[in-house]
């Protein structure tokens, strides 16, 4: 080969290189050789960690983990999700992620696909802890079995004795099995909870409808700060008994 032969083949090679793209010569020494696609849209952002179901697991269980579901449409959450946001609307809807741009942001899809644009996205707007679920809710399932009652605890906040305060929690059947519930109580008789629906199919979900009356029992027992439990039981024998709790602070006015 000779010299401007040389020279054209080295610069092709460095503005293909500059696309994104890398070339080798072939043995002959007569012409490119594709090698592999190295553009941004199939790279991981290195800001971003990409883990596994079982480190997912692992790191929702952290006190201050914060979990996005973004698939659209919705689908069964996986239990502890804390935001719901559609993948492509993340910087309109910032105002529902952690103001502390250091808390652990969890985030997942249903396969991994949306979740790695919206991870992306995530660390763009200054968050340094960035978790994308490798394989998506679909991986996760398989490795991660659960009936959960979430959350563990609602604050109700002040609550004037006379009032009625009123709640949700979500009962989660996050397994491949059908689930019936068989029984509804509470600690106490100023608290009442209600299941939408008492039969789920797997990986469904239904709300629990919860109300406290403090004067109820029309004395003093239900006044200053009180922690009330509703309990559900199930028929899965992995998890036959779910707890949660309600906390309030009841003043008389």
């Amino acid at each position: 080969m000779d010299k401007t032969k040389l020279i054209l083949s080295i610069l092709a090679a460095t503005i293909l290189a500059g696309w994104g793209v890398r070339w080798v010569m072939n043995r002959s020494g007569n012409s490119l050789t594709k090698l592999t696609s190295l553009t941004s849209q199939n790279k991981q952002d290195s800001r971003v960690n990409l883990v596994s179901p079982q480190e997912f697991a692992s790191l929702a269980k952290e006190k201050n983990a914060f979990i996005v579901d973004v698939h659209t449409p919705e689908q069964t959450h996986i239990p502890g999700t804390n935001a719901v946001i559609p993948y492509d609307k993340i910087a309109t809807n910032i105002y529902q992620l952690p103001a502390d741009k250091s808390t652990p942001i969890l985030v997942y899809c249903r396969s991994g696909s949306m979740s790695g644009k919206a991870s992306a996205e995530i660390a763009a707007l200054g968050y340094s802890n960035v978790y994308d679920l490798d394989g998506g809710a679909n991986a996760y399932k398989e490795s991660n079995v659960s009936v959960s009652l979430s959350p563990a605890t609602h604050p109700l906040g002040t609550v004037v004795y006379g009032d009625v305060a009123t709640t949700t929690f979500t009962l989660t059947n996050y397994s491949p099995l059908p689930l019936k519930i068989t029984r509804v109580s509470t600690s106490c008789g100023c608290t009442k909870a209600e299941v939408e629906k008492d039969e789920l199919a797997g990986y469904e979900s239904t709300t629990v409808n919860v109300s406290f009356d403090p004067a109820v029992h029309k004395d003093d027992t239900d006044l200053g700060d009180l922690s009330r439990t509703i309990y559900i039981e199930t028929d899965n024998p992995n998890f036959p008994n779910l707890e949660s709790t309600i906390t309030a602070t009841v003043i008389k006015k």
